[in-house]
């Protein structure tokens, strides 16, 4: 098999590279900003540059995690977010069915209210602001572009990357720098080893899978549990943790607070673990102590 990762810059991005590679396929990756050694430069809201390297790379799969995820950024420039979510990614999904590739369209919990969650995949999307919005219109259009499409819906992704910007690393910067840290006490999702989400992201791919599906860690935790959680994994002094309510934290976009995703239909069809959190987190510590790649 042969893919095409758009956005291989990213924590995701690179985890697809990694679990593409070591399953023996062909894996070419680009990148808009961060161009790490061995990606291709792509601003993916060029339509015309894409549809150009769909055509030279000739991809069975195109794998996009590429997209503007910062939820409060997104709130204040909805326009943007549109482009970047939905707009950008349509245009090459439409390219990947011209070239007869399928196309991967990564999502998020943020399509639903967090009423009544955690959610399966036929619940019905009711997004609380603009990124929300953003994903779940870029769903439905992606399904629509092409016939193989393939769209994975994943919650609170965390684990080695180059960048360094997810939930752990910034909190094991906030407990070594000894700095207080406020995590919401309300906020329920599943937190998503990247390995696992990358994995069953390729094992779906392999096996021509298509639609939605919920690719997310096991465990339905609020981000105060994970917080002490990352503290006792880690071993790190979770004294300067803050807990606080969404309300206290004062964030312009909403969050749905019930949140999270079920993840029975993977289960019952993957071979790929979706593992827990702490599981996932000691596969973290564990890589990093190894001096694994991060990109």
């Amino acid at each position: 098999m042969r893919a095409l990762v758009i956005g291989a810059s990213g924590q995701v991005g690179a985890a697809l590279l990694r679990a593409l590679r070591a399953r023996g396929h062909d894996a070419v990756g680009t990148a808009a900003r961060h161009l790490f050694p061995g990606l291709v430069p792509l601003d993916f809201t060029d339509a015309a540059a894409t549809d150009r390297l769909i055509v030279e790379t000739r991809p069975d799969w195109v794998v996009c995690p590429a997209a503007l995820s910062h939820v409060d950024y997104c709130e204040e420039h909805p326009d943007e977010a549109r482009a970047a979510n939905v707009g950008a990614p349509v245009a090459a999904a439409q390219a990947a069915a011209r070239a007869g590739a399928g196309f991967v369209y990564f999502s998020s919990d943020y399509v639903f209210d967090g009423v009544g969650g955690p959610f399966a995949e036929d619940a019905p999307p009711r997004p609380l602001g603009a990124y929300g919005r953003s994903k779940a219109e870029g769903e439905q259009a992606v399904r629509a572009a092409l016939e193989r499409a393939l769209v994975i819906r994943t919650s609170v992704v965390y684990g080695p990357e180059r960048q360094e910007k997810n939930f752990v690393y910034q909190l094991i910067r906030a407990c070594r720098g000894g700095l207080d840290f406020r995590p919401a006490v309300d906020q329920r999702a599943s937190p998503t080893y990247n390995e696992d989400l990358a994995a069953a992201t390729v094992e779906c791919c392999e096996r021509e899978e298509r639609g939605l599906w919920h690719l997310a860690g096991a465990d339905v935790l609020d981000r105060m549990a994970f917080a002490r959680l990352v503290c006792r994994v880690f071993d790190l002094d979770g004294s300067r943790l803050r807990p606080a309510t969404t309300a206290e934290l004062g964030q312009k976009a909403g969050r749905p607070l019930d949140g999270g995703l079920r993840i029975d239909k993977a289960r019952a069809r993957l071979r790929t673990r979706l593992r827990g959190a702490e599981d996932g987190l000691r596969a973290m510590r564990a890589a990093l102590e190894a001096g694994a790649p991060s990109g």
